[in-house]
């Protein structure tokens, strides 16, 4: 059986990892040990906080519907509640833009909501 030489696709690999940990600190960024264990996790943590992220947009969302609420003399759940009833289907990414950038619009929707 011949022999079999994996020095170039061994060398792509290699280059490859060390390409992706490029800007890390240390040993991370030269050595290909180090720097495949700190792309793994790069890849773990930027695959977890892809769902994260999601989630603090939300919190952030309901924070500022919050305040522009409690401006209008009524909590969150109490105006997301007469907006469910009232039938206004607004999701809370609108209503926090609203609530920031337009806030005689989200008045009007507060209104509505109060009836």
């Amino acid at each position: 059986m011949p022999r079999v030489k994996r020095s170039v696709p061994s060398r792509q690999r290699r280059r490859k990892v060390l390409k992706e940990a490029k800007g890390f600190r240390g040993a991370s960024s030269k050595l290909f040990r180090s720097a495949t264990v700190a792309v793994d996790r790069a890849r773990a943590y930027a695959y977890r906080d892809r769902k994260v992220r999601k989630r603090e947009f939300r919190r952030l969302w309901i924070t500022r519907i919050n305040a522009a609420a409690r401006q209008h003399g009524m909590s969150y759940s109490q105006f997301m509640g007469g907006m469910h009833k009232a039938g206004i289907e607004l999701d809370r990414k609108i209503l926090a833009d609203m609530a920031v950038n337009d806030p005689a619009a989200f008045g009007r929707i507060a209104e509505m909501v109060k009836d």
